[in-house]
């Protein structure tokens, strides 16, 4: 389902659940890989990234139709995992392989960094075509990390960014060619190991402090 090496200092997650959709089974295994990192010592960084056409497709929904009653304990998990990367001890860094869709953007929004490959992939928002909205935690943190006109445009309009539109639009930070996502981003990391990662937490923390205490927040006031 993952899976974390460590090159030299650079951690680098995989994750290999197919569309990568956020169930129970795949929070588990995230958190405990971030437990993992998080817990190493020396200079350290963290990449993640997807397999073959995912980064990630966000929620499971077909998970959170058969437990409607799980729904509201459901996001906060994923609440905690965006809260967690924002908060993390060192420098991360999205390797965006593929679609990074809904929940699965909001993901690569988590990261300091993002690196998307050129030629296939969409970042998408597409909570307004689904008939859906964003939690308050979820519009605190795309609204902390993309620029206001970006964040309107992605939010209201459903767009799908190609690589080199969501680096304009401020979305991502870097594009390569797809046998480069990995190793730009894995490059990106080191060069940011040797950084005191108690003090990069505490310097997100308060860059972030509106979407950190909304994540942490009531799902549904």
């Amino acid at each position: 389902m993952i899976d974390l090496q460590r090159d030299g200092d650079v951690f680098v997650l995989r994750f290999e659940a197919g569309e990568n959709r956020f169930g129970p089974e795949f929070l588990d295994a995230v958190e405990d890989a971030l437990d993992t990192a998080e817990k190493s010592g020396g200079p350290r960084a963290l990449v993640t990234t997807g397999t073959g056409r995912f980064y990630s497709n966000g929620l499971d929904v077909e998970w959170l139709e058969g437990n409607q009653d799980r729904i509201e304990d459901h996001l906060r998990r994923v609440h905690g995992l965006y809260a967690r990367l924002l908060a993390l001890p060192m420098p991360t860094v999205a390797a965006v392989n593929g679609h990074a869709f809904a929940a699965g953007g909001m993901l690569v929004l988590a990261h300091d960094f993002a690196v998307m490959r050129e030629d296939r992939g969409y970042f998408c928002l597409p909570e307004v075509d689904l008939g859906m909205g964003f939690t308050p935690g979820m519009s605190a943190l795309i609204r902390s990390r993309l620029p206001a006109a970006a964040a309107h445009e992605a939010m209201l309009t459903g767009r799908r960014y190609t690589a080199e539109q969501a680096r304009d639009a401020g979305i991502v930070q870097h594009t390569a060619a797809e046998d480069g996502v990995l190793p730009a981003a894995a490059g990106l990391a080191a060069s940011m190991a040797g950084k005191d990662g108690a003090v990069v937490g505490r310097i997100r923390a308060g860059m972030y402090r509106e979407a950190l205490e909304a994540l942490r927040g009531p799902v549904f006031p």
